[in-house]
C-alpha cells in the first residue's frame, strides 16, 4: 500500500508537471498568434515562457526524486529494524530456553553456536552502517599500507565458507599474477567481503561463485566475481550501487539486507584511486561484479 501511494504521487506530480506546460505552451502560442509583430513583447514572452517552463520541470524532478529517496530511507529502516531485531531475538530465546529448562550437554553446544552466530550477523550489520559514515565523502583519509590483493580474497573466502557452511565447490578462486596494491586492510576486506556475500545471497539454489583476479594494462590488478543468479536488468547496473538501494521486484523481498554492500564497494574503490562496476546480460543471466585498484609503485 505504501509502495502503491509513493508510485500514485510521482504519477500526479509528473501529470502536473505535464499539463502545466501543456497550458504555458497553449498561452504562448496562441498569444504569438495575435502579437506576432510586437517583437519586444514576443522576446519578453519567450524568456518567461522559458523561465515557467524550467521551474516546473526542476520542481516536479526534485519532487519526484524526494519521493524516492524517502522510499529508499524507509526500505533501508524497515531492512535495518529486522537485521538488528531477529538475532536479538533468537538470542533471547535460546538464553531464556537455558536459563528455564534443563539441556544436555549436546543440545547446549548447539544453542551456543546459533548464538554465536547470530551475534556475528548482528555485529555484521552494525559494522556495515559504521562503515558507511567512514568511508563517505567527507571521511578521514585511508591509512595506506602495501597489500596482496590475492592473499585478502583467499582470506576472505575462508570467512564467507565458514560463515555459509557451503561447500569447497560453491566457491572457486582462479589466482593471476600476485598483485600488491596500497590500500587500507580493513576497507578493502570489506569490499571483497561484501562482493562474495551479494552473490553467495543472490546465488540461490545453484550457488556457484567464481573469484579471478589479474592484471589490467600493467596498471591496475582486478578482481571479478561471478555468480548464477538472477542477473541484473541493464537499467539498474548503476543504480545498485547508490546507498540504499536495492533492485526492486520480489528476490529483494526474500534476500534480506540494507542495502549498503555495493555502496561501501564503491566508495572503497574510489577512495583508493581505483573503480568498481557490474555487469550483467539480464534477467536470468548471472552478474559479474568489479573491483579494480591501482598497482602498487
Amino acid at each position: 500500500m505504501v509502495v502503491a501511494g509513493r508510485q500514485k504521487s510521482i504519477a500526479f506530480f509528473i501529470a502536473l508537471g505535464a499539463g502545466l506546460i501543456t497550458v504555458s505552451l497553449l498561452l504562448y502560442i496562441g498569444w504569438v498568434l495575435l502579437n506576432w509583430r510586437t517583437g519586444i513583447l514576443l522576446f519578453l514572452g519567450v524568456l518567461l515562457l522559458a523561465t515557467i517552463i524550467g521551474g516546473v520541470v526542476l520542481n516536479t524532478l526534485f519532487l519526484v526524486r524526494e519521493i524516492r529517496r524517502n522510499a529508499q530511507h524507509d526500505a533501508f529502516i524497515n531492512a535495518v529494524t529486522h537485521e538488528l531485531k531477529t538475532p536479538v531475538a533468537s538470542i533471547r530465546l535460546y538464553l531464556e530456553t537455558l536459563q528455564a529448562h534443563a539441556v544436555d550437554d549436546e543440545k547446549r553446544r548447539e544453542f551456543y553456536r546459533i548464538m554465536l552466530a547470530d551475534s556475528e550477523r548482528l555485529l555484521g550489520t552494525i559494522e556495515q552502517i559504521l562503515r558507511t559514515g567512514r568511508v563517505g565523502p567527507a571521511s578521514r583519509r585511508p591509512n595506506l599500507a602495501p597489500l596482496d590483493l590475492g592473499a585478502v580474497v583467499e582470506n576472505c573466502l575462508q570467512r564467507a565458507q565458514t560463515l555459509y557452511h557451503v561447500p569447497p565447490d560453491a566457491l572457486t578462486y582462479r589466482s593471476g599474477a600476485r598483485a600488491s596494491i596500497l590500500g587500507d586492510p580493513d576497507e578493502v576486506q570489506a569490499a571483497v567481503s561484501n562482493l562474495i556475500d551479494n552473490a553467495m545471497k543472490f546465488s540461490g539454489s545453484d550457488m556457484h561463485v567464481t573469484l579471478e583476479t589479474a592484471e589490467v594494462d600493467g596498471k591496475y590488478v582486478a578482481l571479478r566475481v561471478k555468480d548464477r543468479g538472477p542477473g541484473i536488468p541493464r537499467s539498474e547496473l548503476k543504480r545498485i550501487f547508490k546507498r540504499f538501494y536495492r533492485v526492486p521486484g520480489p528476490l529483494a523481498m526474500r534476500v534480506k539486507g540494507t542495502g549498503l554492500g555495493l555502496f561501501i564497494v564503491r566508495s572503497v574503490a574510489k577512495r583508493h584511486g581505483g573503480r568498481a562496476w557490474a555487469e550483467s546480460e539480464g534477467p536470468g543471466q548471472g552478474s559479474t561484479f568489479v573491483l579494480q585498484f591501482p598497482l602498487a609503485r
